[in-house]
């Protein structure tokens, strides 16, 4: 089994969208928004998405919940973390080795945190 997608709500998508394009830019992956309240970056056995929630009630971030991205390196782990920053993310863990991982930690524009690891 494998994970078909991940999608996280927004209350910006102008914000989100300009945050998760300079964020994946040079990744390979091709942008769609089928609607105007949801954005999508998919690629071979990758597809995320943030979305504007149908039920229109404002976007909140999980306690507890975070989605990993596996970005390849540790030089790439801290490229995109400090890329995430300057793109308006917040440090919620600096690029470091833990266990057998490199990884670091952030959060988006809409508080929903992310973790980067080779």
């Amino acid at each position: 089994m494998k994970m078909n997608y991940a999608v996280l709500g927004t209350n910006d998508m102008r914000a989100s969208t300009a945050f998760y394009d300079g964020l994946f830019a040079g990744a390979g992956l091709r942008t769609m928004a089928p609607s105007d309240r949801m954005t999508y970056w998919l690629g071979a056995d990758f597809a995320f998405a943030v979305a504007i929630p149908f039920d229109e009630q404002p976007a909140t971030r999980g306690n507890g919940t975070m989605i990993g991205f596996c970005v390849g390196t540790r030089d790439e782990v801290e490229r995109m973390h400090a890329l995430a920053l300057d793109l308006g993310g917040t440090c919620e863990g600096a690029p470091d080795q833990r266990g057998p991982k490199s990884s670091a930690y952030l959060r988006d524009p809409d508080g929903n945190k992310l973790c980067l690891s080779d």
